[in-house]
């Protein structure tokens, strides 16, 4: 009797003492939880349960996520789980580029692009309603476009809640595609961009409300004031990109293009067509603050009314069909008098040379940074040319020089041009300060050019030159010991040549 007592008194003592030690750990895990940080309190109880953190957040926000990637690892996230089987088909972008879909990922199974087209598109029109809805889709159809395919997309597509629709179709251009009357009745539309083999048909009386961006690239129209009607059906534009080439103008014997848009701010207008009677255009935008024109002037084109353009890129072709044709350049320059920032390309440069005689040029009192893009022949005029424009910029503070090629069999023999005395312009006197030339490559006619500047601009301070990759780097060292010796009336003035300087 005494000794069962005795038994049950020790294991009633160690059961106490297995309690003790239980409620002791217990205690000291509380304790050590208590000073994490919230955030490694959850990754802790996370990983402890085995828990996926990413499948674990709203729909709303993993579909957001995946709109950021490409559709091909977009749709490959659906062998995941099955949670993310559908998650693809409900990402509110839908971008569907050949190049990247054909070439990259779908090549070894053969797949056409018609096919992985259609393919998502079943896909996606599979789940009703889907939210949130499509809000961008892009289509860029570089090869054996078949419109049809893009006609069935662009119907079934929700256009109350599509904001953004970019489509790049090349097929035929006696085959167009004509866009779908619902989409000019779109109350959503932010951003259309529309290239190529797509044909402009819109009604007499529509508006986009809501549109700021359009891109209308190499497209046809159904008659001559179509573009005019689209333009006037945007109250609320502020960025156009137009490119008219004249191929995609052989169906009309007469086009206009008249931009008379008021709250338009930065203009893209590429003009490839020869100067004819039957083309023309007409520009009158108050608000405009960045022009950038590229191509051919008509005798009947229009430009006023740019008092706030501050910033510029202007490409014109030359013509020798058109008589005073330099004239023409200089009153459409005109126009920009107020212009901050200027490009110019060598060949408008060289126009402007030519008429240079006309009394009545603009000078530009606001222009504080001006550069010159493009190729420059031996024949061409250069310091001419910089002289000029720099003689109608008294205030301008940066002149930037950036060509690509020096054309001409005389390159390294003197231009007589450049030899001819200087008249220094007023800015070279007192305001300019930085001068940029870039794809420097050796050549005389360059050497002698940045002596002109040196010698002229008196309160220069840097002079950066870049050279090109066309001179071997055994060259570079003799540049180098070449424009060091050149005089320089600043004396504050420092020669970077690519990454050293030297005084």
């Amino acid at each position: 009797m005494k000794r069962q007592r005795t038994e049950t008194e020790a294991r009633e003592r160690r059961e106490r003492q297995r309690i003790e030690r239980a409620e002791r750990a217990e205690r000291r895990s509380v304790s050590s939880e208590t000073c994490l940080s919230p955030v490694r309190q959850n990754a802790q109880t996370n990983a402890d349960d085995n828990k996926d953190i990413i499948s674990s957040l709203p729909e709303s926000l993993l579909t957001h996520i995946l709109s950021f990637l490409p559709i091909k690892d977009s749709v490959s996230t659906s062998i995941l789980s099955s949670r993310w089987r559908p998650l693809w088909a409900l990402v509110p972008v839908l971008n569907l580029n050949q190049v990247a879909l054909v070439k990259r990922y779908f090549e070894e199974k053969n797949f056409k692009f018609a096919d992985i087209v259609s393919r998502i598109w079943t896909l996606r029109n599979a789940i009703s309603n889907p939210i949130p809805p499509l809000h961008k889709l892009c289509i860029h159809w570089y090869c054996n476009c078949l419109p049809f395919y893009v006609d069935t997309c662009l119907r079934a597509t929700n256009m109350r809640d599509l904001r953004e629709l970019d489509l790049h179709l090349l097929t035929s251009p006696h085959q167009p595609m004509e866009l779908p009357r619902t989409l000019y009745f779109s109350t959503s539309l932010v951003v259309l961009k529309l290239s190529f083999a797509i044909h402009l048909n819109p009604p007499s009386a529509f508006v986009f409300p809501c549109l700021r961006i359009l891109l209308l690239n190499c497209v046809t129209f159904a008659n001559r004031n179509s573009l005019s009607t689209i333009l006037n059906a945007c109250p609320v534009l502020l960025d156009l990109t137009l490119h008219v080439d004249e191929e995609y103008l052989k169906n009309l014997n007469e086009f206009n293009v008249i931009v008379l848009v008021a709250t338009l701010k930065r203009l893209h207008f590429r003009w490839n067509v020869q100067p004819s009677s039957k083309y023309i255009f007409k520009i009158n935008t108050p608000a405009l603050e960045y022009f950038h024109f590229s191509g051919y002037l008509n005798g009947d084109d229009v430009l006023e009314n740019l008092p706030n353009v501050v910033e510029s890129i202007i490409q014109i072709e030359d013509c020798d069909l058109i008589n005073d044709y330099a004239k023409r350049v200089w009153d459409f320059m005109g126009k920009l008098c107020n212009v901050i920032s200027m490009e110019l390309s060598t060949i408008t440069a060289q126009i402007l040379c030519h008429g240079s005689k006309y009394e009545d040029r603009l000078t530009f009192h606001y222009l504080s940074s001006l550069k010159f893009c493009g190729s420059i022949w031996f024949e061409w005029y250069a310091w001419h040319a910089v002289q000029l424009l720099l003689c109608q910029a008294p205030k301008l503070q940066t002149l930037i020089i950036d060509h690509s090629f020096l054309l001409g069999s005389n390159l390294n023999k003197p231009n007589p041009f450049l030899e001819e005395p200087l008249d220094v312009p007023e800015c070279m006197s007192s305001h300019l300060t930085t001068c940029l030339y870039r794809g420097f490559g050796g050549y005389e006619i360059e050497m002698e050019l940045v002596r002109q500047i040196l010698k002229a601009a008196r309160v220069l301070q840097t002079m950066k030159i870049t050279v090109c990759s066309i001179p071997k780097l055994k060259n570079r060292p003799r540049f180098h010991k070449e424009l060091s010796k050149f005089h320089r009336s600043s004396q504050n003035c420092q020669i970077a040549f690519d990454e050293g300087y030297f005084a």
